[in-house]
């Protein structure tokens, strides 16, 4: 029997819904106390274009009642791909507090 069938077999028996790699503990789940950068917008230089917003793989970029994207920080992890991706220059990691 194949690793995948196991794995397939122990999410019919129990009924669970969420990530194998968890479950054969390959991974280990995110905790945002761990995140060492946070991104911090400048909305001076922001022209709202969105790209942090579509790079974002946590999608924890959203978008503010005056226009701009700022971050659920419950969800970031600090990765800084909306920092690398914003072409203005507008989104910068700093350390977290």
């Amino acid at each position: 029997m194949t690793g995948a069938k196991k794995t397939q077999k122990k999410v019919a028996k129990d009924s669970q819904i969420g990530c194998s790699l968890l479950w054969e503990r390959k991974v280990k789940p995110f905790s945002p106390a761990k995140r060492e950068m946070k991104p911090v917008w400048d909305n001076d230089k922001c022209v709202k274009c969105g790209l942090c917003y579509l790079f974002c793989p946590d999608a924890s970029i959203r978008k503010g009642e005056d226009g701009y994207f700022e971050a659920d920080l419950d969800l970031c992890k600090g990765c800084g791909i909306c920092n690398r991706e914003c072409w203005f220059g507008s989104i910068s990691m700093v350390k977290e507090a």
